[in-house]
């Protein structure tokens, strides 16, 4: 079997996902188009030797619809020889990318592949695409289909974690993210947006507030109380017989932010990155996908990262740092309980109840995110996962080539 290796990441920042966030003018191929641009220019790529584009979208509709990673080939003038294909795994669909380029690489097939993801939420916001989950009552009943905020709630309530406790994970992402924005540590893979034009929109994440307190998330309103007493709550429990009652403990300030991203790795064969000029950054050691209760939703991540450490033949102790991506606080609270790892190991550098969650990069994103922190940090492994839509788990495990 071939290895499969990283050579670069890049990153656009992420811009608030309203109207009145720096990228809502930005379109989502010009996103993508940005993050092509950069990877030719740092890497001074000979783009025909790329054999895919493989992109996570979650809301696949509209400007994001159409094969995107395609259009975004062709856009951003790569060699026609290249491909595009888009996937979406919910949550997960930017590291799905990277987890299927490296396949593609591991197999021998192809040598080359730019993996990544995109989401303008701004513009497409989610569940803009539908969806039987959502849509069909019958296919609603048959999972036991609760929203995710549900979930996270159920998950608080069954660990036992409290509103302060959440609120005190959120106000940490916080600190910590605003402290590696001022120290620089998001510049090595950090690419700034600009427009048609070349100018500037944004160069750095919007949404860190590195003032945050717990006073202050003390005063935001539950997000998902109203949606209980819909009946979630009862759907919830019908699962959950032992639980009687949900704390409903999340809200904005404790839960992913939504904004608009795209992020992208170049991944592939020593062999070609040798040809290419190309200097090795990891080594994929493993990847994973699992299945996880669909009602609860958010469990996923602890079964797939010991199904990755399995099949690398390694378990929790020899990973240096872990990122888990921030859907709700409860999640990674419990993810890092599950795996018996020290949450000081976790989202070194804050994750997206600071930065933000673009559904389709985050994947992507994070797993850059680890790769510079070993770098930086001068340690060896890591392994980033995430909690997805539907109940189901992903993790990618990484270490660093010297």
């Amino acid at each position: 079997m071939t290895d499969a290796y990283i050579f670069d990441a890049v990153r656009t920042p992420r811009g608030k996902g309203k109207a009145d966030g720096s990228l809502h003018q930005v379109t989502p191929v010009h996103l993508l188009g940005n993050m092509l641009d950069g990877l030719r220019t740092r890497n001074d790529l000979d783009t025909a030797k790329v054999d895919d584009v493989v992109i996570g979208c979650v809301t696949p509709v509209g400007e994001q619809g159409a094969d995107i990673a395609r259009t975004a080939v062709l856009y951003a003038g790569w060699d026609q020889s290249v491909a595009g294909v888009t996937q979406s795994r919910f949550c997960a669909s930017g590291l799905e990318s990277v987890n299927l380029a490296a396949m593609k690489v591991m197999s021998g097939q192809e040598d080359m592949v730019v993996a990544g993801g995109v989401e303008s939420m701004s513009r497409w916001p989610m569940g803009s695409d539908g969806g039987a989950m959502v849509m069909d009552p019958r296919v609603n009943q048959q999972m036991g289909f609760a929203p995710q905020g549900i979930g996270a709630d159920l998950i608080a309530s069954i660990e036992g974690f409290s509103r302060a406790d959440v609120d005190g994970f959120a106000v940490q992402s916080q600190q910590r993210a605003a402290a590696a924005e001022a120290a620089g540590y998001f510049e090595r893979t950090r690419v700034p947006v600009r427009d048609v034009n070349g100018l500037v929109v944004l160069d750095r994440d919007e949404t860190i507030r590195g003032d945050t307190t717990v006073d202050a998330l003390g005063n935001l309103k539950a997000s998902f109380a109203q949606m209980g007493e819909m009946g979630f709550d009862s759907t919830a429990k019908r699962r959950y017989p032992t639980v009687e009652t949900i704390n409903h403990v999340h809200h904005a300030g404790n839960s992913s932010g939504i904004v608009d991203g795209a992020a992208l790795m170049l991944i592939g064969s020593k062999e070609m990155g040798d040809a290419l000029g190309l200097k090795p950054r990891a080594r994929i050691r493993s990847v994973a996908v699992t299945g996880s209760e669909p009602t609860i939703m958010l469990t996923g991540i602890a079964p797939a990262c010991r199904k990755a450490l399995k099949r690398a033949g390694m378990d929790i102790g020899d990973i240096d740092l872990l990122e888990i991506n921030e859907a709700f606080a409860a999640v990674v609270m419990k993810a890092a309980r599950d795996l018996d790892v020290d949450l000081g190991k976790v989202n070194v550098n804050g994750g997206a109840i600071a930065m933000g969650h673009p559904l389709g990069a985050t994947g992507c994103i994070i797993l850059g995110t680890l790769l510079d922190e070993l770098e930086r940090r001068d340690q060896n492994v890591g392994m980033a996962s995430l909690c997805v839509g539907g109940g189901m788990g992903i993790a990618t495990i990484i270490e660093r080539t010297h």
